[in-house]
């Protein structure tokens, strides 16, 4: 049984919410205190993750009790924490539109494929940033890749993962697909 110090109940709430929650509980715990954050968001446990990489504390798993996901996270010591870095290159959402016929230009969609299912920029290319490590070589390095999620919160921790990979020329989509006014297919579901 793992010993928990805090938790923190975000059910039912979704991107970037859990990591707001979890960002402000980490501020109250001491280094080498355990948070348990109680989450039904399928898309937290790669957020959850993929932030306590980008900030130096310690993702310790996820365990799944029925439909909520319970993560632990383990709060870094001072030298182990860094400063929550943000992704330089930042691209607008209607800026974006003026790109969409560009053949040199990717799309990536780092949303959950149900987010993605009920509408996405056609053309783009579905990889759920829990994927992302594994399936990296599905991007060409050459192309300029555009990344969006809901809020631009996972798709600046995906950038940040590119970056780190190699790809030179990756922008982040702010606000994202919440604020999206162009057009938008989606697929049935099987």
């Amino acid at each position: 049984m793992i010993q928990v110090n805090m938790t923190v109940d975000a059910k039912g709430l979704s991107c970037p919410m859990p990591i707001v929650k979890t960002k402000k509980a980490m501020n109250e715990l001491a280094p080498g205190q355990v948070l348990e954050v109680q989450a039904t968001d399928k898309g937290s446990k790669a957020d959850i993750k993929a932030w306590a990489e980008s900030t130096g504390h310690q993702y310790l798993g996820t365990v799944e009790e029925g439909n909520v996901l319970k993560h632990y996270i383990r709060k870094a010591s001072e030298n182990e924490a860094k400063e929550e870095a943000k992704f330089p290159h930042v691209i607008s959402n209607e800026e974006l539109l003026t790109k969409l016929s560009d053949p040199s230009v990717t799309i990536l969609d780092v949303r959950e494929p149900a987010e993605y299912a009920f509408g996405h920029i056609p053309g783009a290319v579905s990889i759920p940033l829990g994927e992302l490590e594994v399936r990296v070589n599905e991007l060409e390095k050459e192309k300029t890749i555009y990344v969006i999620c809901r809020t631009g919160s996972r798709s600046d921790l995906a950038a940040q993962k590119l970056a780190e990979k190699g790809f030179v020329n990756v922008w982040n989509v702010v606000p994202g697909m919440s604020q999206w006014n162009g057009a938008v297919e989606s697929e049935p579901l099987e």
